[in-house]
Formats: C-alpha cells, sequence, structure tokens
C-alpha cells in the first residue's frame, strides 16, 4: 500500500533500508541499472557497519550513517559505485532517509506550510541549518521548469509582500519599508480540471517586466482573460489576447453585473499565500521568495492529487542534486 500521510509513513518505512528498498523500486521499476552508464550489469556491495566515525576539521568526530544498500557497475569502463539516492535531491544527505521521508510527508500536506525551525524539532534534527537546507531541497523538487500554458478563463492579480511602517511619534513616520511584489495567474475550475495557479516575484510592474510573463504563460487560444483596472495590464495583452481582456474597477464594484467578469479566484490564491508566508516563517528573505512562491504554487496545484507523497518523492528522484553552496549563493 502506498504511504500517503505521515501515519503511513512511519509505519512502512521504520528503517533506512525499508526506504531504500522503495526509492530502487520506484526508480528502477526494471531493474536495478548503473546511473552513470545504465548498464544493468552490477554487483550489490556488502559492508560490514552502516555507520562510520569521521573527524571534523576542529578536531572533533561524528558518526556518519552509510547507505546500507549499494551497488558496483561491473561495466569495466564504469565501475560506479551508487545507492538509489545517487544523483538525486537527497545526494551528500548525512539525515536518515526516514527523517526525509517525513518531512516529504509533512510538507506536501501542510496548506500554510511548516518552518525548518519545527521541522528541526518534530524531526529530532541536530542544527537548524541542515533543517533549512533540507527543506528548500524538497521545495527545488517541486519546481515546474516547463507548464503547460494557462487555457480557459485566466485571472491575474498582484500583491505586495513585506513589513508595514511603524509610527514612531504622532507626527512622524518612519520611511516605508520596502514591498516585494507578486504577481499570480489562476484559471477557473471546470468539472473536467481543477484550475491551477502561478507565481511570480516580479522587480517592478512595469509592461517589459509584466507582457513576458502573459505571453509565455497564457494560452493564445484563452477564452478570457480577467484583471483589474491597472492601466499596465492594458499595455501588456498582445494581439490574441486584447480582444479577450476585460477588467473590473475594483473602485466602484468587485463585480460586473450580469458577467462573470471579477479577479476573486485569484484573489482567493492569496488567503494560503501571505497568511503561510507570515503565520509559518514570520519572515522571508527575498533571496529565496521565490522558492517559498514555488511550495504553495505545487502544493495548490496538486491538491486534487491522490497521493501528493509519491507524486512528490518522484520528482525528488528526477530533481539535480541542490549543492549548499548554490542554496546561499548570491542573488
Amino acid at each position: 500500500m502506498p504511504a500517503v500521510n505521515l501515519i503511513d509513513v512511519t509505519r512502512t518505512f521504520q528503517n533506512d533500508d525499508d526506504c531504500l528498498a522503495y526509492l530502487e523500486t520506484m526508480r528502477w521499476p526494471n531493474g536495478i541499472r548503473c546511473p552513470l552508464c545504465g548498464c544493468t550489469d552490477i554487483s550489490k556491495i556488502k559492508r560490514k557497519s552502516s555507520t562510520v566515525t569521521r573527524k571534523k576539521a576542529d578536531g572533533s568526530t561524528r558518526e556518519h550513517k552509510q547507505r546500507t544498500r549499494v551497488y558496483q557497475c561491473l561495466e569495466p569502463t564504469c565501475k560506479q559505485q551508487f545507492s538509489a539516492t545517487a544523483g538525486t535531491i537527497f545526494n551528500d544527505s548525512h539525515l536518515p532517509l526516514t527523517k526525509w521521508f517525513m518531512a516529504l510527508a509533512i510538507i506536501v500536506d501542510a496548506n500554510k506550510s511548516i518552518s525548518a525551525k519545527q521541522l528541526q524539532q518534530h524531526l529530532g534534527i541536530g542544527s537548524y541549518r541542515t533543517a533549512w537546507y533540507m527543506a528548500h531541497r524538497i521545495r527545488k523538487s517541486m519546481v515546474d521548469s516547463d507548464p503547460m500554458p494557462m487555457s480557459g478563463v485566466v485571472e491575474i492579480d498582484e500583491t505586495y509582500i513585506g513589513g508595514t511602517a511603524k509610527r514612531c511619534f504622532k507626527r512622524a513616520k518612519e520611511p516605508k519599508a520596502p514591498k516585494e511584489i507578486v504577481m499570480a495567474m489562476r484559471e477557473r475550475s471546470t468539472p473536467e480540471k481543477p484550475g491551477r495557479v502561478r507565481y511570480f516575484h516580479l522587480p517592478n510592474a512595469k509592461q517589459a517586466t509584466i507582457q513576458p510573463l502573459i505571453d509565455k504563460h497564457v494560452s493564445q487560444d484563452v477564452e478570457a482573460i480577467y484583471t483589474d483596472a491597472a492601466t499596465v495590464y492594458d499595455f501588456t495583452m498582445n494581439e490574441d489576447h486584447r480582444d479577450k481582456h476585460a477588467a473590473v474597477n475594483h473602485s466602484i464594484q468587485w463585480i460586473v453585473p450580469g458577467k462573470r467578469v471579477h479577479t476573486n479566484t485569484v484573489e482567493n490564491s492569496f488567503t494560503l499565500l501571505k497568511p503561510g508566508l507570515i503565520g509559518s516563517f514570520h519572515r522571508v528573505s527575498i533571496k529565496h521568495l521565490h522558492r517559498y512562491l514555488t511550495e504553495f504554487e505545487y502544493r495548490f496545484n496538486a491538491r486534487k492529487a491522490a497521493d501528493r507523497f509519491n507524486m512528490t518523492l518522484r520528482e525528488m528522484l528526477g530533481a539535480t542534486p541542490m549543492p549548499y553552496v548554490e542554496l546561499t549563493a548570491g542573488e
């Protein structure tokens, strides 16, 4: 029976060997093969102990658990040693796979997400940095690198993420804290399919920034595009979109009477995003804002999926490794 929630995960995967066996079946359904050359002629490496002691730079020691199911390619020109986690998001992780599986089960089902600090406490992870790194690697597997253009009725709106200015004196205010622009596109749901959402962190709300995103992510055969009355949208619609665009003026109404013109659907998507960012994370680094947007987008679009755990686990096996230096690099 596939693991679909935290209870199933803890019951089914009681040790790393259980996790590795499951990953092997998922990654190589037709038999184990070398991830480097594809050869199926392999042998299993037997280890006397799954735990080794390594010396750190400061002279102290740390116990490191080795993978229990390791193989070697018998191709003479390859001879690569590997496990089911080689070349995946799990690559070079010292955390037990049981904790990875539990973290994944929690994240994919937490509508407003969960902070790295909470993961550290709940799963008994040694340091906050390790939990934070793990959460971001899970988020990387949630990236849709080639999404289908949105169709049907599409609503577009923007919101602002950031702190508010504080009053120091009755007649004086601090300079307003800078806010980040997040634009959302959302399809309206139909009986045939649930609507999707896409989030974009924008440097500004100018035509040169918004128009390429609409051209790329909204189908030319879209039924209709609804926005608010911001003038920028009048200039961001190409020839195919211009005749299908309609706007609602929120200064006088929320919906055009007698028509379906409104942006209530896309605005509803912000009711999970903003409370999640504020309530779960409190403060989000602008450098990593796009990663958090990816998580909320992925979880919303997979809300009707029967088994989000296994769906995301497959993505983790297919995603490329994410070194820590890549995560902490500059903008």
